[in-house]
């Protein structure tokens, strides 16, 4: 994962004191902020001036303040997907949240609000998503999960399995998932195998195995 030293970011955040707060946490972390702005029309445009690496955007924000931070992603996905884009939120949409992994779960991240004050891991998810990873917030997960665990092979995997491919999605490399579940690396690569196996993903050099389990596993 290759992340620029200093990375280039647009924030859009409606409440003022919230954005502020971004803004400062972000270039403590020695990143630039391009621009802050309110609203997702707002948001499109600055990004279409500035080109960042990564947005930063709260789910909810005017006029409607229901879903337009998410929409405006959605379209930033489809007209710059080089740009990462890190949703953030109060609350889980878990039906948008599906249509911003489905056109591939690389350079998406999404975060629950309270996940932010935590801010060694939000710095981290934004440099992980700039840098065209996936860092999605374990609770986002778990909905998801449970929005879609009857589908396909996932209703086949064990336990331990789920548990895998739930850190998988939120963007944990093996050996980062070998240290949460206490395990050795080698029974977290063949736990992985499994998962391939059981969701039909045979070895492919033009594809993404990891991306298209964590694809599957969130409905997309």
């Amino acid at each position: 994962m290759n992340v620029p030293a200093s990375l280039r970011v647009v924030i859009a955040e409606d409440a003022a004191l919230f954005r502020a707060g971004l803004v400062r946490l972000i270039e403590d972390h020695g990143h630039r902020v391009c621009a802050s702005v309110a609203d997702g029309d707002a948001l499109l445009a600055a990004v279409a001036e500035h080109h960042p690496d990564a947005v930063v955007a709260d789910i909810r924000m005017p006029p409607t303040h229901t879903d337009e931070g998410l929409r405006a992603a959605l379209t930033l996905r489809h007209d710059f997907p080089g740009t990462g884009v890190l949703v953030f939120s109060q609350y889980i949409e878990t039906s948008y949240s599906a249509q911003l992994l489905e056109g591939g779960a690389a350079g998406v991240g999404y975060l629950l609000k309270d996940r932010v004050a935590n801010v060694a891991e939000f710095a981290a998810a934004l440099e992980r998503v700039a840098g065209g990873g996936t860092a999605l917030d374990p609770e986002v997960v778990s909905q998801l999960f449970r929005a879609s665990r009857q589908r396909g092979g996932l209703a086949t995997l064990t336990p331990r399995e789920r548990q895998v491919l739930a850190l998988m999605a939120e963007g944990r490399s093996n050996s980062a998932i070998a240290a949460d579940l206490v395990v050795s690396g080698g029974a977290v690569e063949k736990h992985v195998a499994s998962i391939f196996t059981k969701l039909g993903l045979p070895p492919d050099e033009s594809d993404n195995r990891r991306v298209l389990a964590v694809l599957h596993y969130l409905g997309g």
